[in-house]
């Protein structure tokens, strides 16, 4: 009776074990590679990289020269009048004809062609350097897409860990209450029998619930670090089979330095890079520009050159009207240069500077933090390790107590007391254990996460 009650409560556990074995295993490597080429914010990063790049180009491309076509057909008249005006805001009419002495309302057609090229070909290294700051804010972006990737990477690879160890614990805690319940099966049956006191099975029934509920809680933790590595991930939550092999070992080697400067750093680098290259462009904004220009033009008109003193020399024929009839054209060079604007760039160069300054700051804190962290893992590294050796000793004294408790108080040498205190033991030994192995290989992700090196940590993953 009491073996089929105890196959009765494993079935459960070796139809889950059975599922799982039939379920493809997901690596830690598989897992990374999946979020890398899933997560929105890293593609997000890949299109801000991708359009500092177009923004090059476009920079490029402004430096060429000017080179305008216009076209305009007309149609109205030509009333001149002497005296002074200023087209403010842009508006106003720009008919050309003579001053007669009363308003007319003759109207004929007009056009004007127009080819216009202008070219400032000069100013001091302001297109040279404007070049150079967009392309600072590609590095930039390119940095900051590198150093997503990277921290994605370790979040990632710590999420899995996480979910690994909640697994184990999963485990431990189902075997704790199997334990349990064997317990309660033997109290039972003793009770019944008149062999112990009543009060044991009410001790039992209540170590049954306390390991239940330690299971449920358990499961709970294993549910919400699995959907955090579904998200991460960019996949749909699920149950995962993680591959739990290489956890059974501590990594091989523990590489004191990286090969390469931490993405991060190197991302808040290229922030002052990119204040610094604007400074340099904002100091170019204090002097002139010189320009090269030329147009040509033509035009066409339905007024006669004689409605000076014939004013009904003029047609409505559109064709007469916009056929060219005179050109004018015009070559030069010309300098412009605000003085007012050296007052207020000199504020614009301080301004950045003190941006340049905050941005350093940023970057001796994140170095500062960095150095704290790589000084951190190697503590952990060392304590993970030493309760890595311990975790075994642990699980197989508490194990052997608890074998022999319960050997005695089957035989009616121990109290239910004694049994469950070696349950309890037992139940935090094998706890500690989960713990301890995943706290190495969490030990040695925190440190590769300190060094910018994620290569550190992946390469020990067989």
């Amino acid at each position: 009776m009491i073996y089929s009650k105890q196959l009765a409560y494993l079935f459960p556990f070796l139809l889950l074990f059975a599922t799982g074995y039939g379920q493809k295993i997901l690596t830690l490597k598989e897992a990374v590679e999946t979020a890398v080429n899933n997560y929105p914010s890293i593609k997000a990063k890949a299109n801000y990289a991708n359009a500092s790049r177009a923004a090059v180009e476009q920079t490029k491309r402004e430096a060429l020269p000017n080179f305008i076509l216009s076209i305009q057909q007309d149609y109205g008249t030509i009333n001149g009048q002497n005296g002074p005006l200023y087209g403010l805001g842009g508006y106003g009419v720009a008919s050309s004809g003579a001053a007669l002495p009363s308003q007319n309302w003759h109207a004929g057609f007009g056009g004007l062609y127009l080819t216009n090229v202008n070219w400032d070909f000069f100013a001091f290294g302001r297109v040279k350097e404007r070049v150079k700051a967009a392309q600072s804010y590609t590095t930039r972006d390119e940095n900051d897409q590198q150093q997503e990737l990277f921290q994605h990477q370790v979040r990632t690879a710590a999420a899995y860990l996480n979910l690994l160890a909640a697994q184990r614990i999963t485990r431990s805690q189902q075997y704790n209450l199997n334990r349990a319940d064997t317990i309660k099966t033997v109290v039972t049956a003793r009770a019944k029998n008149g062999l112990i006191a009543g009060v044991d099975s009410s001790q039992a029934n209540a170590e049954v619930s306390n390991a239940r509920t330690a299971l449920i809680l358990a499961k709970d933790a294993e549910q919400e670090r699995a959907n955090q590595l579904a998200m991460l991930m960019g996949i749909q939550q699920q149950d995962f089979v993680l591959d739990s092999l290489f956890i059974n070992k501590v990594p091989a080697v523990f590489i004191d330095t990286a090969a390469t400067v931490h993405p991060l750093l190197q991302y808040y680098k290229s922030r002052i890079e990119v204040s610094e290259q604007q400074l340099r462009y904002i100091k170019t904004l204090k002097y002139p520009s010189f320009s090269l220009f030329g147009v040509f033009q033509t035009r066409g008109s339905g007024f006669s050159s004689n409605y000076i003193t014939d004013q009904t020399a003029y047609t409505h024929d559109y064709l007469d009207g916009i056929k060219p009839t005179r050109s004018n054209y015009l070559l030069g060079v010309g300098a412009t240069w605000n003085i007012t604007s050296l007052s207020r760039v000199k504020q614009q160069e301080k301004a950045q500077s003190f941006v340049s300054k905050g941005l350093q700051e940023e970057y001796n804190t994140i170095n500062l933090q960095l150095k704290a962290q790589q000084s951190l893992a190697e503590t952990k590294i060392t304590n993970a390790i030493a309760n890595y050796r311990e975790a075994p000793v642990q699980v197989k004294s508490a194990s052997d107590a608890y074998l022999q408790k319960s050997v005695l108080y089957k035989n009616g040498l121990t109290n239910i007391i004694d049994v469950t205190q070696t349950l309890y033991a037992l139940n935090r030994a094998e706890t500690n254990r989960d713990i301890a192995y995943s706290n190495v290989w969490q030990s040695l992700l925190l440190k590769a996460a300190s060094l910018g090196d994620f290569s550190l940590f992946i390469n020990q993953v067989k």
